[in-house]
């Protein structure tokens, strides 16, 4: 049975994960967006917080660099560099001290060699190939009437899922060591903390979401399978 690609039953599963992704980033920038207005009280930047955070863990090897872009801040443990955004680098809004605390948090992972951050480095490059091939190739296997080729596309997708999986822990920690990090240091008030709670609790769903998301292609990709072996 052949059919056009935009007639493929199998996209109807993804729908339901896309349209929570969709939600997912409408909640994460509404957040960003109400607490970048909102001023902290100590008036430390987001590049202060992360170093001061750096420095209270005795993480002398890292550093803190401005980044363009928005919402795009991330630790990168091989350059041992901390990329702040333009709106969080030089903002003392509590959405840039959350943000900033919750990349000194992968520092701080990195530094106590947590396992899960180690892991979802090392899976980067079989990700990003699972990400980009797997369902590709189980597409064309499909129309092709090729279940090898179904079959390797399940396979190499599989990097994908799990990379995501793997990113959930390390995702929830890093804020978990931030939020307690700016609380043991007073860093902000019982209210500011909540704001950055936030913040960091709609990010971490779009990575739930994302996980939502692969799954979802990986079900299509067995669908794809089953529906290649009854043709």
């Amino acid at each position: 049975m052949y059919m056009p690609f935009f007639f493929d039953p199998t996209m109807l599963i993804l729908l339901p994960a896309v349209a929570i992704a969709i939600y997912a980033q409408y909640k994460v920038k509404s957040a960003y967006n109400k607490y970048s207005d909102i001023k902290s009280k100590s008036g430390f930047t987001g590049a202060d917080i992360a170093q001061k955070l750096l420095k209270n863990n005795n993480i002398n090897d890292v550093q803190v660099k401005r980044i363009e872009g928005d919402l795009n801040d991330h630790y990168d443990p091989k350059e041992k560099v901390l990329n702040l955004s333009d709106g969080v680098y030089g903002s003392n809004s509590l959405a840039a001290i959350g943000i900033a605390a919750h990349e000194a948090g992968h520092a701080i992972q990195d530094y106590d060699n947590y396992k899960p951050l180690s892991i979802r480095a090392k899976l980067v490059p079989a990700a990003n190939i699972g990400s980009q091939a797997g369902l590709p190739l189980a597409i064309f296997g499909f129309f092709l009437q090729s279940q090898i080729m179904i079959g390797i596309g399940f396979v190499v997708f599989l990097a994908a899922v799990f990379f995501q999986i793997v990113t959930l822990p390390v995702e929830f920690n890093a804020s978990n060591r931030a939020i307690q990090q700016l609380n043991q240091n007073s860093y902000l008030d019982s209210n500011e903390l909540q704001g950055a709670k936030k913040v960091l609790r709609a990010a971490a769903f779009t990575y739930v979401a994302a996980t939502l998301v692969a799954f979802a292609n990986l079900l299509r990709i067995a669908m794809l399978f089953g529906m290649g072996r009854r043709d």
